[in-house]
């Protein structure tokens, strides 16, 4: 037990502090600016980021890994409290905790194995153009100081790692923050820092009893949004939990992640924050920055927490350029650019399915989206792949009299019209054998095709035999075809 605890804390001390403070100043403006997308205060996405990151901290299944407030879910957010109030976005935050932790205890994390190497590449290119187009606003129509900050803040980030000794000690976009902040401070020059973002809040969060009846009309309005912040939270979530898992090559527990993001939630809808769930590009910064266990988040929480309350004069003078200087190296280190140079060697279902996804989520700017498009294509794909892997040979009995057709592969709705289209019906012969020893039978699609071919048969005066059925493919043809049973012309013809 000791050695788990010193494992998942405190084996990486000195570089999981100090990646916590870079992640907790990453954190302030995009907690701000998810608060003003989903029309609260600055404090509720700030108190949200604060308390989800200590929470999971403890309680996820990915340690190193980044959950606050996402613009995911403050796009869902914003039309409860247009319509229904703060209070009503509280109870939907605390209703979102619920289904999740459900979602864990179901252990629906397992559902990740669904999602393709090309899905993941494809989410993780949208979202490093997501993380770049989201900066152009700060460098858009801006005067020459703030190109000149942001160029010097990314020489600094890649710089600096050359230095001898300390570039090894100190984390690049800290002291890039660190270093830009002074020259601001030192200047006095006219440029957007995280003070004009929004109010910082004064004060620490105290517990928040959301004031909503407990009637049907709350339940019609926090049950569907609470759902829908549930599938989108646990999308992201799992995905951010995965890329960490390949940047580290270790491995986490997802249902655990599904359950420790619904304990975050619901302590933060307490809290008076908003719904929240893992961000892949302060989590990248966290591991780019060389955190690697929980206390890296617990610290990026705590620190986030202590700079907008205790700190917040000298937090709001960090200029907004040396941030999106940071947020460029993310996006440039999430890219994955082996993916580009791979194109030719890839096969065009593995480059179409990826490039789906980029396409799906830069338009939409939804990633959940974006997966679940990914996720189908590749299943369609994949039925498409396994569809042809039927083969179907026949030969004559040694009399003559019999025509044995050899099954092989598999046969499923997308094999089962090849499936009834290999017999020859024609052929006038007293008895047909179908040897399904070598193939496996999988849905009523597949059923149903063997009821035709063998009624079709029967029609043409031919005895036919099926023989070799594996034991799950008899299972369910004993359920559910028809072709033995009586009437079975008639069953048949009212399938359909």
């Amino acid at each position: 037990m000791l050695q788990l605890i010193r494992e998942h804390w405190f084996s990486n001390i000195r570089a999981d502090v100090l990646s916590g403070l870079v992640v907790a100043l990453a954190l302030i403006p995009e907690a701000i600016a998810f608060s003003i997308i989903a029309g609260v205060d600055p404090k509720v996405g700030l108190y949200a980021s604060f308390s989800i990151c200590v929470v999971i901290a403890f309680t996820g299944g990915r340690p190193a890994m980044i959950s606050a407030a996402t613009g995911a879910m403050a796009l869902v957010l914003v039309t409860v409290v247009a319509q229904y109030g703060l209070d009503m976005m509280l109870a939907t935050t605390l209703a979102t905790g619920v289904f999740q932790i459900l979602a864990g205890v179901f252990r629906l994390g397992n559902l990740m194995r669904f999602v393709s190497r090309s899905v993941v590449t494809g989410f993780v290119n949208a979202l490093a153009i997501l993380i770049f187009m989201a900066q152009l606003p700060e460098l858009t129509g801006v005067t020459w100081p703030v190109y000149a900050m942001c160029a010097g803040a990314l020489g600094i980030i890649y710089l600096f790692p050359y230095v001898p000794v300390i570039g090894r000690i100190f984390p690049s976009p800290l002291i890039a923050i660190v270093v830009m902040t002074t020259i601001y401070m030192a200047t006095g020059m006219h440029i957007h820092t995280v003070g004009d973002m929004g109010e910082l809040p004064d004060s620490l969060p105290y517990l928040l009893i959301p004031d909503v009846p407990l009637n049907l009309h709350t339940l019609s309005v926090v049950v569907p949004y609470g759902l829908m912040l549930t599938v989108v939270g646990l999308m992201e979530s799992m995905m951010t939990a995965t890329i960490v898992d390949d940047l580290t090559d270790t491995g986490s527990n997802k249902n655990r992640e599904c359950a420790g993001q619904g304990m975050a939630n619901i302590v933060t809808g307490f809290l008076g924050g908003m719904a929240g769930c893992g961000m892949i590009g302060q989590t990248v910064i966290n591991v780019k920055s060389g955190g690697r266990t929980r206390l890296s988040t617990l610290t990026a929480g705590v620190a986030l927490l202590i700079m907008v309350v205790f700190l917040s004069d000298w937090v709001g003078q960090i200029p907004m350029a040396a941030l999106v200087a940071v947020m460029i190296m993310v996006s440039i280190g999430t890219f994955s650019w082996e993916s580009i140079r791979d194109l030719p060697k890839h096969p065009p279902s593995t480059n179409i399915v990826m490039l789906t996804v980029v396409a799906v989520v830069v338009a939409t700017g939804n990633l959940a989206i974006g997966v679940f498009v990914g996720v189908l294509l590749s299943a369609l794909f994949f039925a498409n792949k396994v569809g042809r892997l039927l083969y179907i040979d026949s030969r004559l009995s040694d009399d003559g009299r019999t025509r044995i057709y050899d099954i092989t592969g598999q046969v499923f709705f997308a094999s089962s019209t090849t499936f009834r289209h290999a017999f020859d019906f024609d052929e006038a012969l007293p008895a047909v054998t179908i040897d399904v020893h070598r193939a496996h039978f999988w849905d009523i699609s597949a059923v149903e095709a063997l009821d035709r071919v063998v009624m079709r048969y029967r029609r043409e005066g031919t005895a036919v035999e099926v023989i070799g059925l594996n034991e799950a493919s008899k299972t369910l043809v004993d359920k559910v075809a028809v072709h033995d049973k009586p009437d079975a012309e008639k069953l048949i013809e009212n399938q359909h």
